[in-house]
């Protein structure tokens, strides 16, 4: 059993080093689905239509649309790696399909995004990582466009750590684990 595992191991790191392009963009979206889904999570049910109002928040997107918003620039941005059609268009406001309401529907289609880009980024190569990819700014490098999705990601994750605060909410990210070095 113990020299299945370790040959079992000895493969994952072998594939990993093959494709240093693919892991260092799956890295990326590791830490989008730690931080943006962890907060997602936390966030309860009720609250997914809190949007602010005081100050400039007039039509800013509610909570629940932040996180429909960016998990449908997920897996449009993933589709423009794969050069191939989203699976969802960007919908009314680009945020997505208007069948996606509740909470458990709304984390389902960010996993599921999630999983999207990470067959994405897993199609980078040293070879095509450059390759010039058809993009809403015109034509990008592959791996550029492919980090718009954590670039992206963390612009509506900012705005969702001031939606959950003020709702007395502290990110899970934001949790102290004991660990941190002063």
């Amino acid at each position: 059993m113990r020299q299945i595992l370790f040959l079992m191991l000895l493969a994952a790191g072998t594939l990993r080093a093959q494709e240093p392009v693919a892991t260092m963009y799956d890295d990326q979206v590791t830490l989008v689905e730690h931080d943006v889904l962890s907060l997602a999570e936390a966030m309860p049910a009720d609250k997914y239509d809190f949007a602010p109002t005081n100050g400039t928040f007039a039509g800013v997107r509610t909570f629940g649309e932040q996180v429909k918003h960016l998990a449908t620039m997920i897996y449009m941005t993933s589709a423009l790696v794969l050069e191939e059609r989203s699976p969802y268009g960007p919908g009314a406001h680009n945020n997505g399909p208007d069948t996606v309401q509740s909470k458990a529907q709304i984390i389902a289609f960010l996993k599921d995004s999630i999983a999207y880009a990470r067959r994405a980024m897993a199609s980078l190569t040293e070879d095509n990582h450059m390759t010039p990819v058809a993009s809403a700014f015109g034509q990008m490098p592959r791996s550029a466009v492919a980090a718009g999705v954590a670039f992206h990601s963390f612009n509506h994750y900012g705005q969702m750590v001031v939606y959950a605060r003020m709702n007395g909410i502290v990110p899970p990210a934001s949790v102290p684990t004991g660990d941190e070095t002063r």
